[in-house]
This record gives structure tokens, C-alpha cells and sequence, in this order.
């Protein structure tokens, strides 16, 4: 699709559009950046998870069994290409009982995904005092480590 038409205005309004058709349609639960919403989406549907209330704090769904999901997601894009998740906070108080990942690439596409156990997490996870919170790149060699199970496989065919 050529957009090179669209002034920048016409190509904001565009966007606002999508993301309003978007939250209309489910896939998205707020008009933020759609990254972390279309990853809660996705996730939900590939665990059969009911997605908590956004003011929930620590977790992101809940499975049948119980098992609470923090999800995380990082598109790579360029130039930066970071495998860094957002902020993991309050990981002393065990706020859930996976961390479920996803990296898509530059346009939104799964290319890896992955539960990964809390205790893993806190191993895997460094502390920033800057922000009172754990960050963790979340590279494909995660997918090795022992307890963390690939849901690549799930994540895409709930993403179709």
C-alpha cells in the first residue's frame, strides 16, 4: 500500500482510525501503542487465559488452572533491535507465576514465544535502581533455559 500521498496529518488520522477499529474489534484493549495490548490478545487466546482488568497490578491473565501471566512484548524495529521487555516490578513479591513473552518483528508478526517460570525470571533479570524495577532481554537463547517452555507455535496460530 503506497501512502506517500498522505500528508503526516492524514497519516496520524489513519492510525487513530486503525486503532479505533482495532479496540472496536477486541484485539486491542486501548488506544497506547498496540504492541503490549495485541501480545496480551494473542497470549489469552493461545492459553485459554481470561485477560485481567487493566487496574489489575502484577498480572496480566489468569489460566484455568489458576496460574497467573505477566505478559511483556518487544517489537524489533529498526535501528534498535533491543530484546528488552518493559519493566518487570515488584518480582520480590512473585506477582505472577509466568512471565509469557513475545517478540514480533517489525510489523507486528510473532516470531518467538515463551512461558518462562518466575524463578527464572529473577535469575535471568537485572535490577535498575533508576526505574525500582527488573529488565530482561528476552532473546531467543531464553528459550534453553531450563523450566521455560516455547509457545511460539500457540502464539502464532492464535495470532491468525
Amino acid at each position: 500500500m503506497d501512502l506517500d500521498y498522505l500528508s503526516d496529518q492524514q497519516l496520524l488520522d489513519l492510525h487513530c482510525t486503525v486503532m479505533e477499529a482495532l479496540r472496536a474489534r477486541g484485539v486491542v484493549r486501548s488506544s497506547n501503542n498496540p504492541v503490549a495490548d495485541y501480545a496480551e490478545t494473542i497470549i489469552a487466546r493461545a492459553l485459554a487465559a481470561q485477560l485481567a482488568t487493566n487496574s489489575q497490578s502484577g498480572y496480566d491473565a489468569v489460566g484455568q488452572d489458576g496460574t497467573r501471566y505477566q505478559i511483556k512484548a518487544r517489537r524489533l524495529a529498526v535501528p534498535n533491535g533491543s530484546t528488552q521487555l518493559s519493566a518487570i516490578r515488584n518480582l520480590a513479591k512473585a506477582p505472577f507465576d509466568h512471565l509469557a513473552a513475545v517478540v514480533f518483528d517489525g510489523r507486528l508478526a510473532v516470531q518467538y514465544a515463551a512461558l518462562i517460570p518466575i524463578d527464572v525470571v529473577a535469575g535471568l533479570a537485572r535490577y535498575s535502581t533508576h526505574t525500582n524495577s527488573h529488565t530482561l532481554h528476552f532473546r531467543r537463547t531464553v528459550l534453553k533455559e531450563p523450566g521455560v517452555v516455547d509457545i511460539t507455535s500457540l502464539v502464532k496460530a492464535a495470532a491468525k
